[in-house]
């Protein structure tokens, strides 16, 4: 079921339970707050929703565009919405937002989209000049009728969780830490682009794709990946980041994705590529033969690892 997008003049609105946040990856961080949020919802009646950004706030408040999102706004919904929530209010986070008291923003969400309840996660603060402690969120809330609650802090298995650490993980590199810390593969989707086909003339031909530029890449590579294409198949695979250093001395970066037992044409679609396991970094060969050899040799450990966490290539 699709998540419903609620705006401020929206009419014969429903009394809602929310939390906010950036919410980027909806990891397992994430999950147990959301869980917490329907659970209290459910006791008193009220619809869950999650207040989110579509920016990250440190791009707006540092102009640091160098922060990479785990997903885009789109896939984020999706997530949320796979995560039995109901509804969700997109602001955009702009200086004016950013401007607004604790208060105001507690008002405003009283009287614009109808909490009533408000579930904040462990350690959150929002608002400018935000309070220090918990109790001064909830006497806000109670001056303008949303009662607040504290979620109880995630300890689990893969604890501590948050988009920073996995951003810094994939960042390095380190999928699988990151899938744990996610709760699933962490996900890049682009378009399918023309390269300049140097990987068919050795037989490896690849999908180079072109993912939106607000989102994170992870480090430079060969990964053994799962490949969805844009009509839903899966395909075992391996993606190679990197800049070619054996084929070319650019520094252009590519995302090369070589998908097994397929031949298809596929450019001007969506490629989707579940990161599973990085295999090597990314190195100049001394001749196109011995890449070759490596790729091969690449090939075959991606079935392994692939076919051992029942993927079955």
């Amino acid at each position: 079921m699709a998540i419903t997008v609620l705006n401020a003049s929206a009419e014969n609105r429903v009394p809602i339970a929310a939390t906010i946040g950036m919410f980027d990856g909806v990891h397992i961080g994430h999950r147990h707050i959301l869980s917490f949020l329907k659970s209290e919802a459910g006791k008193r009646g009220l619809q869950s929703c999650v207040v989110t950004f579509p920016l990250h706030p440190q791009q707006v408040l540092a102009h640091n565009n160098a922060t990479k999102l785990l997903m885009s706004n789109d896939d984020k919904l999706r997530q949320l919405a796979d995560c039995g929530i109901t509804y969700a209010v997109v602001l955009p986070f702009n200086s004016r937002l950013a401007a607004t008291s604790t208060s105001d923003f507690m008002q405003m969400l009283h009287s614009q989209f109808g909490v009533r309840m408000l579930v904040m996660g462990f350690n959150h603060h929002f608002g400018c000049n935000a309070p220090s402690n918990f109790e001064d969120y909830q006497q806000l809330g109670r001056q303008v009728g949303i009662e607040v609650l504290k979620a109880p802090e995630y300890t689990g298995e893969y604890a501590p969780v948050s988009s920073s650490i996995i951003r810094k993980l994939i960042d390095e590199g380190d999928v699988a830490t990151a899938a744990n810390k996610l709760g699933r593969p962490f996900k890049l989707s682009g378009v399918v682009v023309h390269g300049e086909k140097n990987g068919r003339k050795i037989g490896f031909p690849t999908a180079n794709i072109e993912p939106e530029q607000s989102l994170l890449v992870p480090a430079g590579g060969v990964y053994a990946v799962m490949a969805t294409l844009a009509d839903g198949r899966r395909f075992g695979a391996m993606c190679n980041i990197g800049t070619r250093p054996t084929i070319t001395s650019s520094l252009r970066r590519s995302i090369e994705v070589n998908i097994f037992c397929f031949d298809e044409d596929i450019y001007d679609t969506i490629l989707t590529v579940d990161f599973i396991h990085r295999l090597r970094s990314e190195c100049r060969f001394s001749s196109l033969n011995e890449l070759a050899q490596a790729l091969a040799a690449d090939r075959q450990t991606s079935v392994t690892i692939l076919n051992s966490l029942n993927h079955n290539i």
